[in-house]
């Protein structure tokens, strides 16, 4: 394949992945050419060109705008632009102005980019659903009269026999009816250790199978599936238009009808009331839809919030859209999950508690023995422990997993049992501290050697080092109040909110239980946050008001839904994206008002009949520069 087909072939791909980038880029170079050509006084080449970016970057416009005042008889800024763009142009060549060809050009092209970014935002929405879909598998293994066969996911009945092996995927939400296994479902609850399932539980699509061999029975159809769910909720969520954006649609329609009707006004009435003659009225008609043009309101809001999302970029913050960057400074409650967010995700041991006349080492060390043939969560928690402190462990033989209850094997011909209380036959030594510690949100391991009980291991999901430092920042700043969401149980969430200190605490909840706590949030704050890093955090993502995903930790899932990325996981860029954000509306509403005021001003000249074309354009530019320039005052840190 030669350069050029290979040059080609990725145009064609670029334009049909990002059309609307590849026509404002277009618009862009020919307006520039254009310009340049009437500096060189190439007028001839000028026309041609300038025309080019006329249709290229306003044909999109000018038909949404035609087909809104035809199927809906409403005005809207699309044909406004249109119109003033045009208007700019036929009175350069009357006048033979022809540099207020180029303004109608620039005019069409900062719409044309709006039009890219909208594109954008369109194409993540769609990313987003097809990460949730790859979640299901295509298939399941259907058991029927000892045969097994390969049935789609989509042909299954309620009462299939089917069978999921280690380490597969659940393939649709099912009732095991023989089999025992621990089951991965942190892309659906959160839940950081492994579950564990036997016969008569509920198993989710999605959920990773663990070390046991599961047979299910279909209580339900797949689109009714858990996972199914979730994806609706997400396309639900992400489709229904915001208070704001609706309010701001509204208010474009009624702002290009009263200008269009004031254009029109003010080029028949002046002849019969002020005495003017045409050729004036006109001018002035066309002067009054040049500086009316929304350009400069237009720049007061998308250059800020540009430059705002460059700020937090360099921060470690990703911002996938400039309303999202407003709405973060807007907010009055954020919602944590906590598994993955507001700790670690992981497994560790925090805490070892050996019997009389044992040492901790002892503990450890003959507890890494066994754990190391094991790959369940707790297991690999010890191992680690155990190398973090270069501990040289023994090698154990005869190694047998007990399932549901914990490890045996010998250590020097010595027994030895890890695992539940009742399973290394427990003293009552240790008894009222493993009490405290399930107290505390922690898994607790009894380590025994025979008949001797050696100690216990405490195994918890740490909290992440920056947490408290966070909520404590965010009370600060205003936050009237901080929850948290989680699938883990009622006593594991009660401990970690007291040691953060937050307000309110939702526990054992399925990802459509968040969206419903999110919702009644959103009805008493407004304007909430949802800060989560897993699959089952997706759907109140999408629905809270802003959406924070963990960069690092989180799902591919959780990051294409969020609105907000922390790259890091570093929780305390949550309170620099607020920052920026309060940061973000107070230029915006300084670049609106220094806007208006400058239409205003203008527009009164206009009428008054001091001002020229020229001046016209000079302030209605001028003004959008400023604006633009005092937006990228959001830069700096």
């Amino acid at each position: 394949m030669t350069s050029n087909s290979i040059s080609n072939s990725r145009f064609s791909r670029l334009a049909e992945e990002h059309p609307d980038a590849v026509t404002a880029a277009l618009c862009g170079i020919l307006v520039i050419l254009g310009s340049l050509a009437l500096q060189l006084g190439w007028l001839g080449l000028a026309v041609l060109i300038l025309p080019a970016a006329y249709v290229i970057g306003g044909y999109s416009s000018a038909r949404e705008g035609l087909t809104t005042l035809v199927q809906e008889r409403e005005l809207d800024v699309d044909l406004l632009m249109i119109v003033a763009a045009l208007g700019a142009a036929g009175l350069g060549l009357w006048r033979r102005e022809y540099h207020l060809i180029v303004d109608g050009a620039v005019l069409i092209l900062i719409f044309a980019v709006s039009g890219a970014l909208e594109g954008y935002a369109m194409q993540r929405t769609e990313r987003s659903i097809r990460s949730l879909m790859s979640l299901t598998a295509d298939t399941a293994r259907v058991v029927l009269y000892g045969d097994e066969r390969e049935v789609a996911i989509d042909k299954l009945q309620i009462g299939d026999r089917i069978l999921v092996k280690p380490g597969e995927i659940i393939p649709t939400d099912a009732i095991i009816v023989e089999g025992f296994s621990t089951l991965n479902q942190a892309s659906i609850t959160g839940e950081s250790m492994p579950v564990e399932k036997t016969i008569g539980d509920e198993v989710y699509a999605g959920t990773i199978n663990g070390f046991g061999a599961l047979q299910l029975e279909v209580h339900k159809t797949p689109e009714s599936s858990l996972i199914q769910r979730v994806i609706r909720l997400v396309q639900q969520a992400q489709t229904e238009a915001p208070p704001s954006q609706m309010f701001v649609e509204k208010f474009e329609r009624g702002y290009a009808r009263l200008i269009v009707v004031l254009g029109l006004l003010l080029a028949i009435l002046p002849p019969f009331v002020l005495g003017w003659n045409w050729e004036d009225t006109i001018y002035r008609a066309l002067i009054f839809l040049v500086v009316a043009s929304p350009c400069a309101l237009m720049a007061s809001i998308m250059p800020a919030l540009l430059s705002g999302i460059a700020n937090g970029a360099k921060q470690g913050i990703l911002f996938k859209s400039g309303a999202q960057l407003e709405i973060i400074g807007k907010v009055r409650a954020i919602a944590f999950d906590k598994t993955g967010t507001l700790t670690t995700g992981k497994a560790q041991v925090v805490q070892i508690v050996p019997a009389t006349g044992y040492t901790e080492t002892e503990v450890l060390q003959l507890a890494a023995a066994l754990e190391v043939y094991s790959e369940h969560a707790i297991a690999l928690a010890i191992v680690q422990a155990a190398q973090q402190q270069q501990l040289e462990f023994p090698t154990a033989t005869d190694v047998q997993a007990k399932v549901g209850q914990g490890i045996i094997g010998k250590v020097n011909n010595q027994i030895i049992a890890i695992g539940k209380a009742d399973f290394v036959a427990a003293t009552a030594e240790l008894t009222q501290i493993s009490q405290q510690l399930q107290a505390a949100g922690k898994t607790v391991v009894w380590v025994a050697k025979g008949d001797n009980l050696l100690g216990i291991i405490a195994v918890a999901d740490t909290l992440r080092p920056e947490a408290v430092a966070t909520v404590k920042r965010l009370k600060r700043l205003g936050v009237e109040h901080i929850i948290m969401l989680t699938g883990d149980n009622q006593q594991t969430a009660e401990y970690i909110a007291r040691e953060l200190g937050i307000d309110e605490i939702y526990a054992e909840l399925l990802p459509e239980d968040k969206v419903d706590v999110i919702k009644r949030l959103q009805k008493q704050y407004q304007t909430v946050a949802m800060v989560g890093d897993g699959i089952n955090d997706a759907p109140a993502l999408a629905q809270a008001s802003a959406g924070i995903a963990m960069g690092i930790s989180g799902s591919d899932v959780a990051l294409e839904t969020a609105d907000i990325v922390l790259m890091a996981d570093n929780l305390e860029k949550l309170a620099q994206a607020i920052s920026l954000g309060r940061r973000a509306q107070k230029v915006v509403k300084q670049n609106i008002v220094f806007a208006l005021s400058c239409i205003i001003l203008l527009l009164a000249a206009n009428f008054l009949g001091n001002i020229t074309m020229p001046l016209g354009v000079i302030g209605h530019e001028g003004s959008t520069v400023i604006v633009t320039l005092s937006g990228l005052r959001l830069l700096r840190n």
